[in-house]
Formats: structure tokens, C-alpha cells, sequence
């Protein structure tokens, strides 16, 4: 069994990495940190605080710089990153991503997939959050973190 962690860097990101590694200690089940980076997409990218909107463009970098993020929070969890192409014109790159970590999810038979999001699992979400779609998938139980405690930022 596994824990998935989708991460993108944020500071939730960061506190459900924390929890899903203080459960998996518990537990002894195997963590897996997940950075999904869909292929040119810069402004996506520059969203997610990923790159400043003059810098350029370059998954390779940001994979590096967030696997180091993931390797200072949790060492021993398992890096995986999924560079989705866009499978259909009419799907939106959230879509494209939650389909990966869905994807993911299964392949790793995930027990729990921890998510970082402050509006995962609310009655409206911004169309950027991938919380709520992911969260309503059957096939696995979900632990939405929606606070950074303090002791997350130590």
C-alpha cells in the first residue's frame, strides 16, 4: 500500500507531505510525492510560483528544484514526476492533471492520497484547484489538508 502526495510546492503541499509521512512512519506504508508538470506550459508554471513570468521556461529545472523541496521535507518518500501531454483540445490543464494523478493513484494501488488544497472537497472551487476533482474518485480514501500548523514551517 501507498501513500500519494500530489505536490506543487506550496506551503499545503508541504503540510500534506509532513502528514502523509508522520502516517506512513506510523504505519509503515511507503510515500510517494508526485509533482505532475504538463509539457509548455509556462503560464502554468508562473501560477504556481514555479518560475517568475520573465524567467524561462525549463520542466527540467523545475522538477530539480522541486524534487530538493520534497528531499528537505520528507527524505526517505519516493520522488515521482508525470509530464502529461495534452491529450484533447477541449480539456483544460487542470483536467490533464488530475487525470495523471488519478492515473498515478491507481498504478500505485494508493490507500490515501494526501492533498494539500484550501478548497479541496468545498461546494464551489476555483477551476484551477485539482482538491475537489481528485478527492471524488472512489478507489481511495482522501486526507485534505487545508492548514499549514507552525510546526509545518519549521
Amino acid at each position: 500500500m501507498t501513500y500519494l502526495v500530489p505536490f506543487d510546492g506550496s506551503a499545503l503541499a508541504e503540510a500534506a507531505l509532513r502528514r502523509a509521512t508522520e502516517f506512513g512512519d506510523l504505519t509503515d506504508t511507503e510515500v510517494v510525492a508526485l509533482v505532475v508538470i504538463p509539457l509548455d506550459e509556462r503560464d502554468f508554471a508562473v501560477e504556481r510560483g514555479w518560475i517568475d513570468e520573465d524567467e524561462r521556461y525549463d520542466p527540467d529545472e523545475i522538477e530539480s528544484a522541486l524534487e530538493a523541496t520534497i528531499r528537505a521535507v520528507a527524505p526517505d518518500a519516493t520522488f515521482r514526476c508525470e509530464r502529461p501531454e495534452d491529450v484533447s483540445s477541449v480539456a483544460s490543464i487542470t483536467t490533464d492533471v488530475v487525470r495523471t494523478i488519478r492515473s498515478v493513484a491507481e498504478e500505485v494501488d494508493a490507500e490515501i492520497v494526501f492533498i494539500g488544497s484550501e478548497n479541496a472537497g468545498r461546494v464551489s472551487t476555483p477551476v484551477s484547484s485539482v482538491g475537489a476533482p481528485v478527492s471524488e474518485d472512489p478507489r481511495y480514501d482522501v486526507h485534505i489538508v487545508r492548514h499549514v500548523d507552525d510546526a509545518d514551517t519549521d
